[in-house]
């Protein structure tokens, strides 16, 4: 289904391509809608396209991928394609995202930032239940310091 949506929507879309400028596209987009730049953390990202008219997004990687949130003590499963529709401080009709709730696996079709509660963000699955987090908890700072970390030898 990712595959159709960007398919139906590749036309006049921005394309960019290889890990690098990925990376930097993708959090340039979560910026222009005011979402936290640490929000999809990509690893071996082949293609970020950004449809502006149609407001649509998405992006490949090699493989999926799970990443930890440890501010929040949450798993985020990302897939090869991960698609949604956005706006200010908004992904609506997501797909290829699952957060870890105690043993289950739970798709994330939407992810918010409140107006009237900037400080946090909300995760909603499909059936309409949500859970907020502090924005900080998905800020880039962290997962950069992380790669820092694991790249530093003694010696």
């Amino acid at each position: 289904m990712a595959t159709q949506l960007i398919a139906a929507h590749r036309d006049n879309a921005e394309v960019y391509e290889g890990d690098s400028l990925c990376k930097l596209k993708s959090r340039e987009l979560l910026s222009e809608i005011n979402l936290p730049k640490g929000l999809l953390p990509l690893d071996d990202a082949v293609e970020v396209g950004y449809n502006r008219s149609a407001g649509f997004v998405w992006v490949r990687q090699r493989k999926p991928k799970v990443h930890r949130f440890r501010a929040i003590s949450r798993s985020v499963s990302y897939d090869a394609e991960v698609t949604a529709f956005v706006g200010d401080r908004r992904m609506k009709r997501l797909t290829g995202v699952k957060s870890k709730e105690l043993l289950f696996w739970v798709t994330v079709s939407d992810i918010y930032i409140d107006r009237n509660d900037p400080g946090k963000i909300a995760f909603a699955n499909p059936t309409g239940l949500s859970r907020s987090f502090p924005v900080s908890a998905f800020e880039e700072e962290q997962e950069e310091q992380e790669q820092e970390a694991e790249g530093r030898t003694d010696g």
